[in-house]
């Protein structure tokens, strides 16, 4: 039995794409493993429930305030921003539970705010994307974290970060204001499906603290993931399900190097075995992710390359991934593959953008066809072209046998591509060839067609069918258009009736003069008779011999 390649396939991502601030010693070849299935990731994503998640952590407000920067100050030798607009987002733990809505969870925000126009405006940019802001703590004398970017705008060219202006107290809370953090978490917690822990280190998440969050968490049964400061001493986060972090807080928490596979093997089993972990997830730029699991699992999951325009808010949308993948019942390694395909996305954007469902299926679709060429079943087609036609994609099918493909072959795909945005090319089989055919057919084996047919830029999806006609594979990709070549009558074209019923259409193609498969087959006949070719093969085994 054929098997498609979409059934065996892998897929891996990449995450960032920029130059670290310190050298990295050459990364050795991808390691040797079976990634996670793109269907499997998709089927993840697809069945993600409304999980609430409680997210405690340093909140903050972003705002970017842009101009034109075209000339230099005559008071000194600094650019002049000439304002134009101003832009607020949720920064910090704010962006991570922006990310977390975004993705369909319910989040319960805790955190602690002043009693200032910032507070009110993180409040309000919490409720506005859908996340509990009820469970804040106030603090008279005590500054909203704010970080304020100055951005210059040019023409042709991307926004350019000019300054950052940050105010913010990063002493640590009192024991009053502790304890009504704590208050919180206790009954934010139950019924939760995660606990997030985002550290900044702003003075929130203090060692006493973060310890009893966590030994609170782990009493009702709660899994907690912690996104950590960059700290020396992690004796805080002992405990925790699972850290996230990344190559630098690795090292200096660790106090052991991370520059290729040995060494984060190492660092990553480090943090596992001395802060009783379940799982630690390394982040490592443009090179992926590695995981390592108190199970013994040791997985350098290496991704795709990027073009990073903002790193920005990239480590918030991974903590995101992780903790509504894992509350939606995805395995570790699951849910890192998944965590790196939300990150990439989000260093394509200037700033913190929460990345949806829906673009990391569309992510995950164009992986999937990278990785796993065209050729798919007709159930796996069907899934994904149900997401093709979601985000307003039309799809083109055509058939045939595609016996010797030819330049008539070559401009009939491109004229059916032109009809819309996806072709999917049904293939006969070669038992349904010899069945309409005759035994003598087909010239070419059916893996040898589609392989050709797999080079050809103007098809998205190929697969086979072996029944006499394509009519039930028309009623199960249900096309927009239909399309045959123009020797049919739109009434001779097998399946017209079934899309027009539903609002399709059929469109004939232009045929090419004297470009067709038998064609070709009576040239080859004409040039090479039997005679001629008995003749050659018996020169050529006579010079063998």
């Amino acid at each position: 039995m054929r098997v498609a390649r979409s059934e065996i396939c892998d897929l891996r991502f990449e995450i960032f794409d920029f130059e670290p601030a310190f050298p990295i010693p050459y990364l050795s070849a991808q390691p040797d493993y079976n990634a996670c299935m793109p269907t499997r990731l998709i089927e993840i994503v697809e069945s993600l429930p409304r999980s609430r998640i409680v997210l405690v952590g340093d909140l903050m407000l972003d705002r970017y305030l842009y101009g034109n920067a075209e000339r230099l100050s005559p008071e000194a030798p600094v650019p002049v921003l000439h304002y134009q607009k101003e832009e607020l987002r949720l920064g910090g733990a704010g962006g991570v539970a922006a990310n977390l809505a975004a993705l369909g969870a319910e989040v319960d925000v805790i955190g602690v705010i002043g009693n200032d126009d910032n507070g009110v405006l993180v409040r309000k940019h919490l409720e506005a994307c859908g996340c509990q802001a009820g469970r804040l703590v106030e603090a008279d004398g005590r500054p909203t974290t704010c970080k304020v970017r100055l951005v210059g705008l040019a023409q042709h060219r991307h926004p350019q970060q000019m300054m950052r202006l940050d105010f913010e107290e990063h002493r640590p809370l009192g024991s009053e204001l502790a304890e009504k953090v704590l208050a919180q978490v206790e009954k934010a917690l139950d019924g939760a499906a995660v606990l997030c822990i985002e550290d900044y280190n702003k003075g929130l998440l203090n060692g006493d603290l973060c310890a009893r969050l966590i030994a609170l968490a782990r009493r009702k049964g709660v899994p907690v993931l912690v996104d950590p400061a960059n700290l020396s001493d992690y004796t805080k986060y002992k405990g925790a399900t699972a850290l996230k972090l990344n190559r630098i807080e690795t090292e200096r928490a660790t106090g052991l190097p991370a520059h290729e596979e040995s060494e984060f093997s190492v660092a990553a089993g480090w943090l596992v075995k001395n802060l009783g972990l379940e799982a630690a997830i390394v982040t490592l730029d443009k090179h992926g992710a590695y995981l390592a699991t108190s199970d013994g699992e040791r997985v350098w999951l290496k991704t795709r390359q990027r073009q990073v325009y903002d790193v920005t808010g990239a480590g918030d949308m991974v903590l995101a991934m992780l903790a509504v993948a894992r509350a939606a019942g995805a395995n570790w390694r699951e849910s890192v593959e998944l965590a790196n395909v939300a990150g990439g996305l989000e260093v394509e954007r200037f700033g913190s953008v929460p990345v949806t469902p829906q673009e990391i299926v569309a992510e995950l679709l164009g992986e999937a066809k990278l990785r796993m060429g065209k050729e798919r079943t007709p159930s796996r087609l069907a899934a994904e072209l149900a997401h093709h036609r979601s985000a307003g994609k039309k799809i083109v099918f055509t058939n045939g046998c595609f016996d010797l493909v030819h330049l008539g072959h070559v401009q009939y795909f491109r004229f059916a591509k032109a009809q819309g945005d996806l072709l999917v090319v049904g293939v006969n089989t070669d038992d349904s060839i010899r069945r309409l055919k005759g035994e003598k057919r087909p010239i070419v084996s059916e893996t040898d067609r589609l392989a050709v047919l797999e080079e050809l830029a103007s098809i998205d999806y190929l697969v086979l069918f072996g029944e006499d006609t394509p009519l039930n594979l028309i009623a199960a990709v249900r096309p927009d258009v239909l399309v045959k070549g123009a020797d049919y009558k739109k009434e001779q074209v097998v399946g017209w009736d079934v899309v027009e019923a539903y609002g399709g259409r059929v469109a004939l193609a232009p045929l090419v003069d004297g470009r067709s498969t038998s064609a070709v087959i009576k040239k080859i006949v004409e040039a090479y008779g039997p005679g001629e070719e008995t003749a050659t093969v018996t020169a050529k085994a006579a010079k063998r011999s």
